[in-house]
């Protein structure tokens, strides 16, 4: 289980190829923070379908996709 201090939400849409070192550098140099803090970063798409989780496991950091579907 992976337990982190914090939920950051980002607002501004990114691009979903970007992958583990995009985002890490984009929240350094956005936020001059660094990624392996214990927080959980959330990223969404422009169209609010698709999301990415970056968060600090202890040991690396973990990146989670996730595909919102419709059910019709």
């Amino acid at each position: 289980m992976i337990e982190t201090g914090q939920i950051w939400l980002v607002w501004e849409p990114v691009d979903m190829r970007a992958g583990i070192y995009r985002l890490s550098g984009w929240i350094q140099e956005s936020w001059g923070r660094s990624p392996c803090d214990g927080t959980a970063y959330v990223f969404r798409n422009r169209q609010g379908t698709r999301m990415k989780l970056l968060v600090w496991d202890g040991n690396g950091i973990r990146l989670y996709h996730r595909a919102a579907r419709s059910c019709s």
